[in-house]
């Protein structure tokens, strides 16, 4: 496979930009000509601690690609994408789009993220025209809201990338207490979190969906940890996501709170299995999650 024209992208502004800047930098792809089979788009990353690409940006990413090739009636309702190989934040991204399917409700595409000649993410996207239907939903779980909750900025440091907490444009509260701190916690499959894009994004929809699938995969990983009474503190415990899923179902800003209601219902093979649900402060659901993990802990952290 030949050269991509990533490595000619500069990293994105950070950490000396405003947090929420630095989100809209990596959310602004420039569109590219390289290609006639396929749109393409280049973009750059977050610098992080460990070098490695953000998951939450490239799903981002991903998504404002396909959407770009799609037209505004039709927002994204859902995709599906594998995270292939790690990505270096020293080098710019490129997303390529293969337009799957144009019908008359439904539209299909596939974007396949490249770093130096190889992908490093591949997704398929769904897009519909709005439409009258059936309307239901699971109703939302019954929390304190993020007023009532401990600033984790205050306390401690995410150990494993501290500028996730203060760097990121994520703004998050745990409902039942953070993993970012200490070797246990109690048993719980579950656990809620209350997140938001640090202060006020542009109006445009695309945004923030976009911007929903950021942070998206941010503590998504915490239900399985919080089965096992883990921390991320605790002892040399491997976490790498493998597949995200994510289901749009109603509009919501990404910069306001949002109640991201999260579950591990197994995990086994080195692998475990997360689902999570936002809801705005209303209690509307606006979108579902799914993700599967490694996970790799030494026998003596194990509590079966």
């Amino acid at each position: 496979m030949s050269r991509r024209p990533e490595d000619a992208v500069e990293p994105a502004p950070y950490p000396d930009a405003d947090p929420a800047d630095a989100l809209l930098s990596v959310l602004s792809l420039n569109s590219t000509e390289a290609r006639t089979t396929e749109d393409i788009f280049t973009g750059v990353s977050h610098p992080m601690p460990r070098g490695r690409v953000f998951g939450g940006q490239v799903l981002a990413q991903s998504v404002l690609a396909a959407s770009r090739t799609v037209d505004p009636d039709r927002p994204i309702h859902s995709m599906h994408g594998y995270f292939l190989r790690p990505g270096d934040t020293a080098h710019g991204i490129t997303f390529a789009v293969d337009r799957l399917r144009d019908g008359r409700s439904f539209t299909a595409r596939r974007t396949q993220a490249f770093q130096q000649g190889v992908p490093i993410f591949s997704m398929i996207a769904s897009f519909q025209i709005e439409e009258d239907g059936l309307d239901h939903a699971e109703p939302m779980p019954d929390v304190p809201g993020p007023e009532e909750l401990s600033d984790p900025e205050l306390d401690s440091l995410h150990p494993l990338n501290p500028q996730t907490v203060v760097g990121l444009p994520l703004q998050a509260r745990h409902v039942e207490g953070s993993l970012w701190a200490g070797d246990r916690v109690a048993s719980s499959p579950s656990q809620n979190v209350w997140i938001r894009v640090r202060r006020r994004l542009p109006d445009d929809p695309l945004l923030h969906r976009a911007a929903l699938a950021y942070m998206s995969d941010m503590s998504i990983q915490e239900s399985v940890l919080r089965a096992h009474g883990l921390t991320w503190s605790a002892g040399d415990v491997n976490v790498a996501s493998l597949d995200h899923a994510m289901w749009w179902h109603r509009p919501a800003r990404a910069d306001e709170w949002l109640l991201y209601a999260q579950t591990s219902p197994t995990a086994r093979g080195a692998r475990g299995l997360s689902t999570g649900r936002l809801y705005t402060r209303d209690g509307e659901l606006v979108a579902s999650v799914a993700q599967e993990i490694m996970v790799r802990v030494p026998t003596d952290q194990r509590r079966e």
